[in-house]
């Protein structure tokens, strides 16, 4: 019980961290969010839709963040 709150802590670290791989993956052909930013936002000039994904991408990683900081504090 008492390593709980840093499993939740380590966990949701984690999460980010794949999430950022994901979109990093993209990048190189991996498909996802990170491929469309790249290819219709970077590539054709298509500004929006690189700043919308990139808005996606932040606002899901602070949601993230957000339900982790929340779970660790409630088990503490």
């Amino acid at each position: 019980p008492e390593s709980l709150p840093s499993l939740v802590d380590g966990i949701t670290l984690t999460i980010i961290n794949l999430i950022g791989y994901s979109a990093m993956a993209g990048t190189v052909g991996g498909g996802g969010i990170g491929d469309i930013a790249i290819r219709y936002g970077y590539q054709q000039y298509k500004t929006d839709y690189l700043i919308v994904c990139s808005i996606i991408l932040i606002a899901f990683v602070q949601l993230i963040q957000m339900l982790g900081n929340h779970m660790y504090k409630k088990m503490r």
